[in-house]
């Protein structure tokens, strides 16, 4: 259907006007003034109804566990936002998590799994964040099991189903697996990893790091069939200080850290937080009217599939103008002494990054430039504890990473293209 639109679909002008005026700056910062912001995998554009609920509900005093007016309002959006929360992953049974990123969310996933479920061994991929790979690593090395690594496919900057399923055994106790790469783009079959590696163990757990996919793409926990999952707030439009995750019944119930009078399947600790509810209630709003444009039905989460379905189709556009121009200015693939790593012909099976790099330049060098001209992007060196890892996967030894978000126009990517343009020339000259 239109989700399979191999070159994307633009969003009609009006409604990307009217996008972009609910970001905050776009086009500007109070630092540097005009701009181009494309760093977005780093942490999104922030959305104007999340700041805004956030900072609105933060200043109230009052606890969500009290009994007053206020304190039953401030639960109310809580309940709201938890419901939200479920929206995004679409999980209709389990437990979710709150902590202040998604990485910690990670860390109570795997050790959860990793301390109670028998196995002899864990398995990842050298393509995770860090959060990821040394959760699995230090659980396993704590626990006495075998630390297997699926390795990437150097061409599409992923890693093949076949690479992880050959890892898996009737002893493996946990698969932890980055659903889209965060320098690469790529995004791995997981209904198809799922699927083959429950051939070989059916019980086999299951999370799924979901934090690069969930600006760009649909996330279906109930589909997958997984035990975990998770998102943070601050790449996907909202705030930071705020990680979610979501874990399946199975797993709610295993030992792990919380109130013991409080229900076995509950994982939150302390005083919770009403405004990052707040916050992530106006994503999915967010994400629903765009969805209400296209779609009529009153569901919340099909109009939330509807509006990242249209997110991913806009992006999709954009992409394919990233590599192939116009006949305004080339594509980054016709602009002399540039270079775009990783298989770009389907772009139904890539999230909205790029890795590039440009002859004469190194990659640091290259932001710098960038910056001149007005553009933020972002090198990932291996230097860099969260970027060593994996590019030395794919035999890299870095790259400029440029990732733009739904918001942006065709016009903001002809000025990129321009800028790309100019700067690969002047340094063709040294």
């Amino acid at each position: 259907m239109f989700e399979n639109l191999a070159q994307g679909q633009l969003f009609p002008d009006e409604l990307q006007k009217s996008i972009r005026e609910k970001f905050f700056y776009v086009e500007n910062d109070p630092v540097m003034g005009e701009r181009l912001f494309f760093e977005n995998a780093g942490g999104s554009l922030r959305l104007k109804a999340a700041v805004e609920a956030h900072n609105r509900i933060e200043a109230l005093p009052d606890n969500p566990g009290r009994l007053h007016a206020t304190a039953l309002k401030l639960q109310d959006i809580q309940n709201t936002g938890l419901d939200d929360v479920r929206v995004i992953f679409n999980a209709q049974s389990g437990s979710i998590l709150t902590s202040l990123t998604a990485s910690q969310v990670m860390f109570q996933m795997t050790g959860a799994i990793a301390e109670n479920i028998p196995g002899k061994n864990i398995v990842t991929t050298n393509i995770e964040h860090p959060s990821a790979y040394d959760a699995a690593k230090m659980y396993a090395e704590k626990m006495g099991m075998e630390f297997r690594v699926a390795q990437a496919n150097p061409r599409t900057g992923g890693v093949d189903v076949e690479e992880i399923v050959r890892l898996i055994d009737k002893d493996t106790c946990l698969l932890s697996v980055i659903y889209a790469s965060n320098i690469s783009g790529a995004i791995l079959d997981m209904e198809k990893i799922v699927a083959e590696s429950r051939k070989i163990k059916p019980d086999l757990h299951i999370i799924v790091d979901a934090v690069q996919h969930s600006p760009h793409g649909v996330i279906d926990v109930e589909k997958l069939q997984i035990d975990g999952a998770n998102f943070a707030s601050y790449k996907c439009f909202g705030n930071r200080g705020a990680g979610f995750g979501w874990v399946s019944d199975r797993v709610a119930t295993l030992p792990h850290d919380r109130l013991l009078e409080k229900a076995a399947d509950n994982w939150e600790l302390g005083s919770t937080v009403p405004a990052m509810y707040a916050a992530v209630s106006e994503v999915v709003n967010y994400v629903c009217w765009i969805g209400s444009q296209f779609n009529a039905s009153q569901d919340r989460r099909a109009l939330y599939v509807e509006g990242m379905t249209r997110i991913k189709l806009h992006e999709r556009a954009l992409h394919h103008r990233f590599l192939h121009g116009s006949q305004a200015v080339p594509g980054l693939n016709d602009i002399a002494g540039v270079t775009v790593f990783f298989d770009q012909t389907d772009l139904t099976v890539r999230d909205f990054i790029m890795a590039i790099a440009i002859d004469g330049i190194d990659y640091t060098q290259a932001v710098k430039e960038y910056e001149k001209e007005g553009v933020i992007v972002y090198e990932r060196i291996t230097s860099s504890l969260y970027s060593k890892r994996m590019l030395e996967s794919c035999g890299m030894k870095g790259a400029l990473r440029v990732s733009p978000l739904h918001c942006h126009t065709v016009d903001d990517i002809d000025r990129f293209l321009s800028v790309t343009q100019k700067i690969a020339r002047s340094f063709a000259t040294h």
